[in-house]
Parts: C-alpha cells; structure tokens; sequence
C-alpha cells in the first residue's frame, strides 16, 4: 500500500520540494549543538572548560532530546508537519541567538542549549512525517537518505564556521549568522498539512521486541557518531592539527557522510523494487546493510587513534562516510513497518538514538579528559562493531516476526 498521498504525475517537482523543504528544516534544527561542537576550541578556551566538560553540554542536549521525543512526535502527529516546521526553524533560530547573546560562562551555555533541545526533536520529527505522506514509495529511500543528510551538512556549515567566521570575526557571529540561515529556512517549510488523519496501526504490525534491539544498537552508533563530528576538531588540534585545517577535515568528512546518506537511499529504493518483483522476498536487507555500514566504519574510528596526517584523513572519511551513513536508511525501514504513524514510530527509534547521544559524549569526553583521545577513539571503534552485531541480532528477530505474522 502506498504511503503517498499524491500521484505519481504531480510527484515529480512536489518531491523536489518536499526533500529540499526537510533537508533545510533539519539542518537548521540541528545546527546548535554542532556548531557547539566546532567552535569547542575558541568556546573552551573563553568560557573555560575542558573537553569532559563539552561531553557534558552535548550530553545533556540529547538526553533532553530523549525526554522530548515520544510527546513530541505525538505533538507532529496530532498537529501536522506545516505548523510543527515552522516552530522548530524559529526555535532554532532563537536559540542560535541566545548563544550569540547570553553565553557568557558554561553555566549560562548549557541552559541555554537544553531549552532549546526540543527544536531538533520537532525538526526531526516533522520532517519524516512530510516524506512519509508526500513522498512517493519508489523514491521515500532516497527522500529519507536526502533528508538525514542534513545532519552532515550541519557539521559541514560548522566546520566551515571555524576557519571563516570564528577566527576572523568571533565564534558569536557564527550563531548570529546560523540564527539568520534559520529563519531562511522557514521559505522551505510545508505550505500545507497534505497528510491523512493517522489510522491505527493493524495489531502485531509492529515488530516491537526486535525494534527494541534495534533501537538499542542505533543507540550505541549514535553515541560514536556524535562523539565524532563533537570532538573530531579538538582530537585533531591535540595532536597539532592548526584549528583552521582540523575544520576543514571535519568539513571534508561532512561531505563523504552527506554524499553516502543519499547513495544509501538510492540503494534502499532499488532494493525496495526488487523486493516487489519477487513478491517479498530479500525481507531485512535494510538492517543488513546498515550493519555491515557500521562494521565497515568501525574501522575508521579505529584510524582516528593512529597518529599521523593519512590516517586522519582515510579514518575521518571511513567514519562519516560508513560509521555515519545509516540514519536515514534506518527511518526508512521503520516508517516501512509503520506507515499509518511515521512520526510516532521514529519517535521510539529516536529515543535510542537520542540516549546515544547523551551517554557517547560523556564516555568520550571523560576518557579524552582522563586518558587520551586514542583510546576514546579505539573504544568508539569497539562500540560501533557491537553496535553492527545488535542489528545483525535485531534483523533475525524481525525477519522471525514477519514470519510469525505471514
């Protein structure tokens, strides 16, 4: 059954829109804490704290983000993607402001950031119910892969930030400039609520159990993945990296994430027509690939411990391009198995997620504080090939599932 609610002959331009509308939406919502993360240099040094103290601050912002997700993507639901939109790019643009402003000690950072964590939920969340009921099935995985792409080119605009505007004009008006981009964005947003009312879920439709593993594997790659586009610029400067070029590193890696979410979604829209031609068979290879996605990244954070230039470069790409590549492709999978409440459904992924985000930062940041940012780096690479087993574990449990169902 089609998730769309558009046909095919009107699909083509709306489409455009509707992914260019959700990269913009997302990109900006997520913008703060990155920003944070690639000015860490300049903010560390005129707020005085150390990099355990920047875990803390990403930390914090998506465990809030954790406690937002499930009311919030009921909120997207109920409501629709238009006004939910809008909220989160003028809530993001608010609070970029507010940094600029009122971030004068880490106390006033870090209350600053959690009141606004709740705009990169809704961004998030508003943004795969626009794909889910606008979209059309042969091309929602690439919508979706278009559309988390926003989160590498959030670390690229960041990245950009440190060389071009934190080092020649000041850190600040790199959130007054994200603030302005922001409000840009509120052009992009849905102009109209195009989805259905929401109709509930057929009873055991939802493999719960084995998107419970899921869940909790996305949960320890997010961790790494956080902690890699959070401390990839401090990491590079403690080894003696200048802040201009670890930016720049940090921008090229953003480029390879971007590029690969999208290929990912290409790839899962060609897998989803053959599956249709053979009437249901090669059921999980989403999860398949983002294991094996993850597995293959692990050995780019694994890189990040080597000293030297080559294996900054060859890990930093390996591990954005592959260890980071699979968001999209996972909230493909579970709006697949969930297409009558996409926002809520990606909203229970996302918890996991989220509390990815809290824990791996933290754990990284103490470990980069407290013994070194190889072993920070090597540990992230050992989480991230366990985290590709869980989904391994998860893509068996869901394939027993559909089984069970049929």
């Amino acid at each position: 059954m089609s998730i769309a609610t558009e046909s095919d002959t009107t699909a083509g331009p709306t489409a455009f829109r509707v992914a260019a509308g959700a990269v913009a939406v997302t990109t900006v919502s997520v913008l703060p804490v990155f920003l944070t993360g690639a000015l860490s240099v300049q903010l560390t040094s005129e707020l005085g704290f150390d990099p355990s103290g920047l875990g803390l601050v990403v930390a914090l912002y998506f465990g809030v983000s954790a406690f937002f997700s499930l009311p919030v993507g009921m909120i997207v639901e109920r409501t629709g993607s238009r006004v939910t939109s809008r909220i989160a790019v003028v809530g993001a643009a608010v609070l970029m402001a507010a940094l600029a402003v009122g971030a004068r000690s880490f106390t006033s950072l870090v209350v600053l950031l959690l009141c606004g964590a709740w705009c990169n939920v809704m961004g998030q969340l508003s943004s795969n119910l626009t794909l889910a009921r606008t979209v059309p099935d042969h091309r929602l995985g690439l919508s979706f892969g278009v559309k988390q792409a926003a989160i590498p080119t959030a670390t690229l605009l960041a990245g950009a930030a440190v060389p071009g505007i934190a080092l020649t004009i000041g850190w600040r008006w790199a959130y007054v400039i994200g603030a302005v981009l922001a409000l840009c964005a509120w052009s992009l947003t849905p102009r109209a609520n195009t989805e259905p009312p929401p109709s509930k879920p057929v009873k055991g439709q939802r493999a719960t159990a084995a998107l419970g593993v899921i869940g909790a594997a996305s949960g320890l790659a997010a961790g790494t993945a956080t902690a890699l586009g959070i401390f990839l610029v401090a990491s590079a400067v403690d080894r003696g990296v200048d802040p201009g070029l670890a930016g720049l590193v940090l921008t090229m890696g953003s480029v390879v994430g971007l590029s690969m979410r999208m290929l990912h979604g290409w790839l899962a829209d060609r897998r989803e027509e053959a599956r249709r031609n053979e009437n249901g068979r090669r059921e999980g290879q989403h999860i398949a690939f983002v294991s094996g996605s993850l597995a293959l990244g692990a050995a780019g954070f694994g890189l990040l411990a080597v000293p030297g230039a080559p294996a900054l470069i060859i890990g930093t790409i390996l591990a954005f391009g592959l260890g980071w590549a699979w968001p999209g492709l996972l909230q493909f999978a579970v709006v697949r198995l969930n297409p009558s409440a996409p926002a809520a459904a990606t909203s229970i992924v996302q918890v996991g997620v989220y509390a990815g985000g809290f824990a791996g930062p933290i754990v990284f940041g103490t470990l980069a504080a407290h013994a070194s940012f190889p072993t920070a780096w090597t540990v992230s690479a050992v989480v991230m090939l366990v985290s590709a087993a869980l989904m391994l574990l998860g893509r068996r449990m869901l394939l027993a599932h559909a089984a069970r169902t049929r």
